[in-house]
Order: structure tokens, then C-alpha cells, then sequence
């Protein structure tokens, strides 16, 4: 099956949806307004509660990190931040972003109408502290090493076999760290085998979460982070993932 995160149509819609303003993504006074910068939410659910005693020289790892736009705002608090995607088209993207701050694409207007558009990093980021790579969440290179905060967002229901990446975290996070798991739990075939799935008949994803996260996490809450990607100027995806906040056990 070929990978649609390769193609120059989610290419674009992610760029927007990472990077787009308000004005470029949502333009209506209607609707759902609040669901804009998702990424920047999610990286600000790893700083939040004193961010389980971060300290100057905390690193970070975004997991699943598409075009980085988290990657880069977890570089306002961390010394250093590592960006791993499985998709090659998104992570050149993301390192265009580190090496220029900018990369232009064209958003969908309608039929094959189009607008040029421009996706820029913060100005106050330092992108000297981030890196980016392909990988693959199931199977990380060993060397790694341990951080200080880890997020995973919106990637557990595009794997083959979530469990994999699961088992790797106690690894990932070091202890006292903050993992930050979002998801909108949309389990689909063409992604994860049904027998891979977290949730069943009588369970629902957060008890999976449970079941592989107990022995070494502690969950220390629970919020519903809605967020809205753009396909054309009158078609909305509207999805509220729910985020999920663990802190490693010592």
C-alpha cells in the first residue's frame, strides 16, 4: 500500500495545518474557531504543571512529528528537540523549515484552483536546538537515548502494531519525564489490523493506554483537543482527539 503522507496533497494540507494563520485556515466567523493550533497545544501540554521538573537542559522528542511544528515550539523549552516522521515528503519539509524558517506550498482553493501560501516558524524559536529524521515508531534506532519529554500526537491509530512503539516508551522517557499521547482514536484496517487495535467490543483506547503504560506511567490526566485540517476552503475535517498526559514513574 503506498504511503498517502508521500503525496503533495496532504504535503499541503499538514503544512496548514501546522503552520497555516488563522485567516488562512478558518476564515468564517462561524465554527470551530477553537480547534486552530494543534500542535502548539499539544507542545504546551508537556510544559504544563512545571512540566514534571524540567530542567535547563531537558530534551525532547516528537514522535510522528509531520511537517514539526510541535517539534519547534517544544524547542522553546528544551535545549534540544529531535523530530521523527515516517513520511520523507514531511520531514524535508520540516528541515527546509529548520535551514530557511520558511517553505511555500499552495493550498487548495476548489476544483484546481489554488493560493500560494507560506509556512513560517515563530521568529522567536531557536531552530539550531531541533533535528529532524525519518523513522519508523515501531522500530527506533537504539542510540536514541533517553528524554525529558516525549509526545506522540495523533500517531497511535496510523500504526501496524501500536504496541511496539508502546514498549519502546519506558526507554524513550526518562525517569520523572512527561510522555503526552493524543489520539482520536480512529481505528481503520488500512492501517492497524483489527486484532492490533487498542480498543475492543468492551474497551476503549485509554484502557489499552492502561494496559501498556501502567507498570512504568502514571496518568496524571486526561482533556478532549480538538483540531480542524482544511482540505479545500469549504470542507473542514473536525475531529477532537483525546490527549492523554503520563508522567514516568522514578
Amino acid at each position: 500500500m503506498s504511503n498517502i503522507y508521500e503525496s503533495d496533497r496532504l504535503l499541503a494540507e499538514y503544512l496548514l495545518f501546522h503552520y497555516g494563520t488563522a485567516g488562512e485556515t478558518f476564515p468564517y466567523a462561524i465554527g470551530p474557531v477553537d480547534a486552530l493550533d494543534f500542535p502548539a497545544r499539544c507542545a504546551s501540554l508537556c510544559f504544563d504543571d512545571g512540566a514534571a521538573g524540567l530542567h535547563p537542559r531537558a530534551r525532547a522528542l516528537d514522535m510522528g512529528c509531520a511537517v514539526g511544528r510541535a517539534t519547534f515550539e517544544l524547542a522553546r523549552r528544551c535545549e534540544s528537540v529531535t523530530g521523527i516522521d515516517f513520511s520523507r515528503r514531511f520531514i524535508t519539509a520540516a528541515i527546509e523549515l529548520k535551514k530557511n524558517g520558511t517553505h511555500w506550498f499552495h493550498k487548495l482553493e476548489e476544483g484546481a484552483r489554488t493560493t500560494e501560501c507560506t509556512a513560517r516558524v515563530p521568529l522567536d524559536i531557536h531552530r539550531d536546538r531541533i533535528s529532524f529524521e525519518t523513522g519508523d515508531a515501531m522500530d527506533l534506532r537504539e542510540d536514541l537515548g533517553e528524554f525529558d519529554i516525549v509526545l506522540a500526537a495523533n500517531l497511535l491509530c496510523r500504526l501496524h502494531d501500536p504496541a511496539k512503539f508502546l514498549a519502546r516508551l519506558p526507554k524513550l522517557v526518562r525517569a520523572g519525564g512527561r510522555l503526552v499521547i493524543t489520539t482520536p482514536c480512529t481505528w481503520m484496517e488500512e492501517f492497524t489490523p483489527r486484532a492490533n487495535w487498542l480498543c475492543s467490543g468492551n474497551s476503549t483506547t485509554l484502557d489499552g493506554l492502561h494496559h501498556h503504560l501502567d507498570a512504568h506511567f502514571d496518568l496524571a490526566k486526561t482533556l478532549d483537543l480538538p483540531f480542524v485540517i482544511r482540505e479545500h476552503a469549504r470542507k473542514f475535517q473536525w475531529t477532537v482527539a483525546q490527549a492523554s498526559v503520563w508522567n514516568r514513574k522514578k
